[in-house]
């Protein structure tokens, strides 16, 4: 940092002096080049566990060959981002540390030896943290373009959700068309995507489990053949009733506890159960002679760890899911988006436990699609009953 400091120090120096100028090499570089050196833009900071967020201006870093500079149009905003600023999430960041996994937006300026994209192209991105920014830099390989009839706000909403909905259905799970699927956790970000995939993609029957009437409503909304309030009666009993005591071919999990335990005793014959998280916050125990006894599989998904451990396996499951979307087979839904300010008002953007979006910028409206115009599922905001507070 101190480093940094002095250089833009002289910089500013140069700005002022021609013979400066001249001692650097730099006669002929203009004011614009160097205004753009010294250029800050505005991020979200987590400078405390627990804390409320902070908003900052930070310098803009210079590119390395590989990394592109991206103008954040969106940003999502997750559970496992509220994990992360709880430090609670298993990636421990260090402090101070900008939120955020997911954005969309446009390439501003590219490193040298970058050839995937170039200045103009609309992306979407993945990355640990830092795209609770104005701008985000970032390699070159975590972009995906944005296809021709696919909006900044749909692009943003698919990487997480509907990368880890893909992954587990699909190369985990191994779905097959007219398989019963059970999905917790239903209205969160993720089981809405796993919904959508499994009754739209996938054309398998969806049993959407979750904690309100409102919340089962949702689901069905979004393709689910029958829903379950499990805060009203027994998880086990009622999707015993559903199948005729057949039982579900396939679980995906997001919350944990007694509900993991009571989707497992769901299983039909060879049946598989996905973890994808702890949303109840108990870690439950698998009882081994249930595998045995009805020849299921317990199977886990850590999306983000395929990025290192096989990256054309991450990387398909988000193009995948941008196809799916360009081909109108998947509509993300969106459970508010909120500008800068209004996002660390009290922390409020915090609380949704469905999918939002950050929006940084005062961009100028992209023009919609005609499929998305006529689309009111991406459009309308959606207040989740279950509000999960940062403080």
């Amino acid at each position: 940092m101190t480093a940094l400091l002095a250089r833009l120090l002289r910089l500013q120096r140069c700005r002022r002096s021609a013979s400066g100028k001249q001692l650097l090499g730099l006669s002929s570089l203009n004011n614009d080049i160097l205004s753009q050196s010294c250029r800050n833009y505005r991020a979200v900071l987590c400078t405390e566990l627990t804390k409320p967020l902070i908003i900052r201006n930070l310098p803009s870093p210079s590119l390395q060959l590989h990394e592109v500079r991206v103008g954040v149009h969106y940003c999502g905003v997750n559970f496992a981002d509220i994990l992360a600023c709880k430090g609670l999430y298993q990636e421990k960041h260090c402090l101070p540390f900008t939120p955020g996994m997911e954005f969309s937006g446009m390439v501003m300026e590219t490193g040298a030896n970058v050839s995937t994209v170039q200045e103009g192209d609309r992306v979407i991105g993945v990355t640990g943290t830092s795209a609770m920014a104005e701008e985000c830099v970032i390699d070159q390989k975590m972009l995906w373009p944005i296809p021709e009839g696919v909006s900044y706000e749909e692009a943003v909403a698919l990487p997480v959700s509907y990368g880890t909905a893909i992954l587990a259905l699909e190369h985990r799970a191994r779905t097959q068309p007219g398989e019963t699927v059970l999905v917790t956790a239903a209205a969160g970000a993720t089981g809405l995507a796993a919904i959508d995939v499994a009754a739209n993609v996938l054309k398998a029957k969806v049993i959407a489990a979750a904690g309100s009437d409102h919340k089962c409503n949702l689901a069905l909304q979004k393709g689910a053949a029958h829903s379950v309030n499990y805060i009203q009666g027994s998880l086990k009993e009622e999707v015993k009733k559903l199948t005729d005591n057949r039982g579900v071919n396939v679980v995906l999990d997001a919350v944990g506890g007694d509900i993991f335990k009571e989707a497992l005793h769901s299983l039909a014959w060879e049946g598989r159960i996905v973890v994808v998280g702890f949303a109840g916050g108990a870690i439950p125990s698998v009882p081994a002679n249930l595998l045995l006894l009805k020849n299921v599989s317990a199977l886990g998904v850590f999306w983000g760890r395929y990025r290192e451990e096989d990256f054309p396996v991450f990387s398909s499951s988000i193009s995948s899911a941008l196809w799916y979307c360009q081909e109108r087979r998947i509509q993300p839904h969106v459970g508010a988006v909120f500008n800068l300010e209004e996002f660390l008002d009290n922390g409020s953007a915090m609380r949704w436990s469905a999918l939002v979006l950050f929006q940084p910028h005062k961009w100028i409206p992209e023009a919609k699609s005609p499929q998305r115009a006529n689309s009111n599922t991406n459009t309308e905001l959606f207040v989740p009953a279950e509000q999960i507070a940062l403080q």
